[in-house]
């Protein structure tokens, strides 16, 4: 037997609809998506951590030459980006397609024998 139905968990989802709205998010490497976030609705604010501590994040942008938006879309692979294999490395990421081991260059690097 399932342990969840085709439609998924709906209490959670309805939990989810309740507790966040959908907001346009700007994506490093990528852009902004419209309607790709979730942020805390106002009647929910008093949970809201962005609301009880001051912080700024810093604006997001990508090192020169990196092509992780151009993989991340799939317009380009991996060993299409100058930095891949000669700067930017596993070891030493410079992008954020190589900074995790899930990230898309990171598992090209390890499964397409570096």
């Amino acid at each position: 037997p399932r342990a969840v139905t085709f439609d998924g968990n709906e209490k959670a989802q309805k939990i989810m609809q309740d507790v966040f709205e959908t907001v346009d998010v700007v994506w490093r490497g990528i852009g902004v998506i419209p309607k790709s976030g979730l942020r805390i609705r106002k009647r929910f604010s008093t949970f809201d951590a962005e609301k009880m501590i001051e912080f700024s994040a810093p604006e997001s942008k990508e090192p020169k030459g990196c092509a992780c938006g151009e993989i991340l879309t799939g317009l380009k692979i991996p060993p299409e980006c100058s930095l891949y294999k000669k700067v930017c490395t596993p070891i030493d990421p410079i992008g954020p397609c190589m900074v995790s081991s899930e990230g898309t260059c990171a598992a090209y690097y390890r499964y397409h024998n570096g």
